[in-house]
């Protein structure tokens, strides 16, 4: 630990050295016709210091007093070379560099012979021959993100919103911007460090976004795969890219005197997700130096991207070639409806190859923000290397300021379709969608909700609801509180207090009050059903390793049964409402301990830990245990509970993945009603995921139970496999899903519930499929009871997040 301290306080040492540096800038030209060379590499000689121009060819480079010769680069003209002494900053060191006149030699292709494949064949053996001679590096990186909408965006506490502009008709504009400084560090096999050493961005994103570093999110084109979005792409120069890609020599460019083929690479099946485009290796060493790629139709599942392309060049540090800059741009648009631009650029610079390096610099934590690095002024930016404002990006910091700088009232963030409306950064109310609702206990009821969020340095968050039942004439309140300690808030004690109705077997309820409300104003039904519950709960818990985390708690709630209280609906008149079941009423008093053990990596973005699975497979655990007892804590109930939770995501081929949800618990003793576990169920014609889906809600309980969820997610993949017309052309994606139940309750706990319960004494069985289309946000699902069959064997259902 000390070691790692040490690290950072050398990366904030030199991080604090940049004022004694000078700022050259200028642009990068050719030499016949003037036009701005975009992206062009500029390189301090015989150092690891460079950067990179951006798309209007202007550069900076912030450099020491010395003397230095500059070289700007680009493929497919001379260098450009520049001595210079450097005493003060230099605002027009400007290069002009002339086309190099290299043309494709003549080639015998003999039949059945594609020369590109031979070339590729010694890229490949050149990066494995690199990548044996590559132990660990460490580099500094400067990054800037640009987002494009239609819109400003506004950010006010949790909410960042996009607004509406009648008055630009012009497209989308740069409505945000975000700019870090960080360095990196890496060592075989696989660990990674990258440390925030300075961020800044628009007014109106909050820091916490801020995260995006080079080393991160950033693909290096020299890996075997290649990330996006979840999906692991096959690289240009992969094992098995000659397989997987066609390859056809487009011609050759130079860099100086240095040869290099330019070959055009696309996907062999049009239906396997890859990269179109040109890549750029040298003559002779066969080293990659470039790609200029975009993603393929098949990666892109639905055509929700409009553009996904990427730039990115490479640099030889003594016959390794590392990542000098990185150029990626990203358009969606989704049905005309929304329109979305982001940009990346990066940097990378200051390389340290096969160094000594501590383990002791690597942990859970693959990126942290310094405390330091929101504190960065401008006389700091001034002086640190950066990726020059585009025009564009100038005006855009000036109108967002402005933008941000007027103040916004209570009615500028109202919208009849909020859940919650801000009147401070941290002061909220709930929004008139959660001002209602309509029960068959509480007939109509108001609801109003005081929220505070991320008060006192996001350590303080706090909830008061109110509300009102006019069918039961009571009044309910349910308090919560949050304090969060540590430099991470990695610890905080809770406290809900309460007097209010519940939702019986609510933890296994998927669906929104909306939902409930709708369906029993509309056709006279409530799936729900209800009690009463006050009392108050207290936890103390915390990350007591970086993998576990750890609480204890005390409960203390009294419980009553709750009655129908109101027979309204707007339709269906002649029904009546079914019986609300009665509860255990009494007092339980319980201690109750948990634990949590999550192996994903983490991000301290400077006030918290976000886990992180970067798109890779992961396992979660988690369990509780609650000690209820008369003699020991005066509890109406003596009993012991025990649950555990396992959740996970496996990648299984391609984009395909597989789901799942284990969920156990024992009871020893007697157990209330009200805290039985009921199979997660369904209403009509309305599924969830990780439900039963030919169950009812609360059909079957249990205080013993065993459940087990199995979803695979084959997105479109199966049906390009196998080749099936129409479907692989529509995008139609497939979702197979396996429920298993096991459920009992015992003759204690059975001689005090109010009412007969339904169990599944032996293991219940059930399987189905989903299938729905890439941008459509619903599937139609197919469901079947292998046993235990009766009345509800079969069952369609539309599956929604909405609901």
């Amino acid at each position: 630990m000390k070691k790692l301290l040490s690290g950072i306080l050398v990366v904030m040492f030199c991080a604090g050295a940049t004022a004694q540096q000078f700022t050259i800038k200028g642009m990068v030209r050719d030499l016949q016709s003037n036009q701005v060379l975009g992206y062009a590499n500029i390189r301090v000689a015989k150092t690891t210091m460079g950067t990179a121009a951006n798309l209007e060819g202007k550069y900076e480079l912030k450099i020491k007093r010395g003397n230095y010769i500059l070289v700007a680069t680009y493929i497919g003209y001379y260098s450009d070379t520049v001595v210079v002494n450097i005493s003060e900053d230099i605002s027009d060191l400007n290069f002009r560099l002339k086309k190099t006149e290299v043309r494709l030699p003549e080639v015998v292709v003999l039949p059945g012979e594609n020369p590109a494949l031979e070339i590729i064949r010694k890229a490949i053996a050149s990066k494995n021959e690199m990548n044996s001679k590559l132990l660990s590096y460490e580099f500094e990186a400067y990054t800037k993100g640009t987002v494009r909408t239609e819109g400003e965006i506004y950010s006010r506490g949790r909410r960042v919103s996009i607004g509406s502009d009648d008055n630009d008709s012009s497209g989308m504009k740069i409505t945000g911007i975000l700019e870090n400084q960080s360095t990196g560090f890496f060592k075989k096999p696989d660990s990674y460090k990258e440390i925030i050493i300075a961020r800044k961005q628009s007014a109106n994103f909050p820091p916490t976004l801020n995260t995006l570093t080079s080393g991160r999110v950033i693909q290096n084109f020299y890996e075997d795969d290649v990330r996006f979005f979840g999906i692991q792409l096959p690289g240009p120069i992969a094992e098995n890219a000659l397989e997987y890609y066609n390859f056809y020599l487009e011609g050759m460019s130079a860099i100086n005197d240095q040869k290099i083929y330019k070959i055009n690479m696309y996907p062999q099946d049009s239906q396997d997700p890859g990269f179109v485009g040109s890549i750029y290796i040298t003559d002779s060493t066969y080293y990659l130096v470039k790609v200029d790629l975009r993603i393929n139709k098949a990666a892109n599942t639905g055509g929700i991207f409009d553009t996904i392309s990427v730039v990115q060049q490479f640099a030889d540090y003594d016959e390794i070639y590392m990542p000098v800059d990185y150029h990626l741009l990203i358009k969606v648009n989704f049905l005309g409806i929304v329109k979305f631009g982001f940009e990346l650029n990066s940097v990378l610079y200051n390389y340290k190859i096969n160094q000594p390096m501590d383990d002791e610099i690597f942990s859970k934590a693959i990126v942290t923000v310094l405390p330091e690095a929101d504190k960065k002024d401008s006389l700091y930016w001034e002086k640190t290397l950066t990726i020059p404002n585009t025009d564009e990006e100038d005006l855009a910091y000036k109108r967002i300021d402005s933008v941000s700088n007027v103040p916004r009232t209570f009615w500028d963030d109202f919208s009849i379709l909020s859940t919650s409306v801000y009147f401070t950064d941290d002061l909220a109310v709930s929004g008139p969608l959660a001002w209602f609702r309509f029960n068959r206990v509480e007939g109509s009821a108001l609801d109003f909700t005081f929220y505070l969020d991320d008060a006192f340095d996001r350590r303080l968050n706090s909830s008061l609801d109110f509300s009102y039942g006019f069918a039961d004439e009571r009044f309910k309140t349910d308090f919560y509180g949050e304090y969060l300690f540590g430099d991470y808030r990695t610890y905080g004690i809770t406290l809900n207090a309460y007097d209010k109705l519940s939702i019986l077997f609510g933890e296994s309820d998927n669906y929104s009050d909306l939902t409930a409300t709708l369906i029993a104003l509309l056709f006279k039904e409530d799936f729900r059903d209800y009690y009463y519950s006050n009392g108050f709960d207290i936890t103390i818990e915390g990350e007591v390793a970086p993998v576990l985390g750890l609480s204890l708690g005390y409960t203390n709630h009294t419980d009553h049964s709750a009655t129908v209280n109101t027979d309204f609906s707007i339709f269906n008149k002649d029904k009546t409402y079914r019986p609300n079941p009665p509860v255990f009423e009494g007092k339980i008093n319980a201690l109750t301990a948990g634990f949590t053990l999550d192996f994903r990596d983490y991000i301290e973005n400077g006030y918290f830990r976000r886990r992180t699975s970067q798109g890779r497979s992961y396992v979660l655990f988690s369990g509780d245990v609650t000690y209820s007892n008369g003699d020991f804590i005066s509890s109406n109930l003596d009993y012991t509970t025990y649950k555990f939770r396992s959740r996970g995501f496996i990648r299984t081929f391609r984009s395909a993945y597989l789901n799942f949800r284990l969920y156990a618990m024992y009871n020893d003793g007697t157990i209330p009603y009200q805290d039985l576990y009921s199979l997660p169920g369904n209403i009509n014609y309305i599924s969830k995921r990780f439900t039963f889906r030919t169950l009812t809600v609360n059909e079957i309980l249990g205080e013993n139970v065993v459940t087990l969820n199995l979803e695979h997610q084959f997105r479109d993949e199966l049906f390009k496999m196998l080749n099936i017309p129409g479907l692989k052309n529509w995008e139609i994606t497939l979702n197979l899903f396996l429920n298993i139940a096991l459920s009992n309750v015992e003759e204690k706990t059975e001689a005090n519930l109010p009412i007969t319960v339904k169990e599944f004494p032996h293991p219940f069985y059930e399987i189905g499929f989903g299938l729905g289309q890439g941008i459509i946000p619903f599937q139609l699902e197919f469901a079947w009871k292998l046993n235990y069959r009766d009345g509800n064997n079969f069952r369609v259902s539309f599956n929604a997040f909405v609901f």
